[in-house]
């Protein structure tokens, strides 16, 4: 990481780690719509666990929204496992990111949602995090290394970084 990016604030459980833009800070009691890529992100290699996104969300205010989008091969399991940890699921029979991207933008234009959170690797959602910010939402993404979007960590005003052991500076 360089140039604009700095390591802001450290979490208690190691590996993860929230960047931002120097001139941000986190602002706390936001009102929280949380949205996964579920095919992308909750894949057993990658090792992401529903309720670390929860616990480093709550740092900066509380989920009112929580929905996984999931594609029709998703296990029985799973889908009961994101039912049980509190959260949405969405489960299509097309292209996932298509469904993440319009509940992303049922919430960037919700008045009761101040930050818009997107946990992904994929820059196919760089336009959704751009439209968030000039309705005046905050916006985060969430993503895991390796193939986390450069370009989503630095259009977001936060880039939450799981299990990135790799660029410690």
């Amino acid at each position: 990481m360089s140039g604009k990016w700095e390591k802001i604030v450290s979490m208690t459980k190691s590996g993860i780690r929230i960047i931002g833009q120097m001139k941000s800070k986190i602002s706390r009691g936001k009102r929280i719509a949380l949205l996964i890529d579920g095919p992308n992100m909750l894949r057993k290699e990658l090792g992401v666990k529903l309720e670390d996104l929860v616990e480093v969300l709550s740092e900066i205010g509380d989920i009112r929204v929580a929905k996984v989008v999931l594609n029709q091969y998703a296990p029985q399991g799973l889908i009961e496992a994101v039912s049980n940890q509190g959260f949405e699921p969405m489960v299509v029979s097309g292209e996932t990111g298509v469904k993440l991207a319009v509940e992303a933008m049922k919430e960037i234009y919700n008045p009761h949602i101040d930050v818009i959170a997107i946990a992904t690797r994929n820059a196919e959602f760089l336009p959704v995090i751009l439209k968030a910010k000039e309705k005046g939402k905050e916006t985060i993404v969430i993503g895991v290394e390796p193939g986390f979007s450069v370009a989503l960590k630095h259009a977001a005003d936060y880039a939450i970084v799981l299990g990135g052991e790799k660029d410690e500076e």
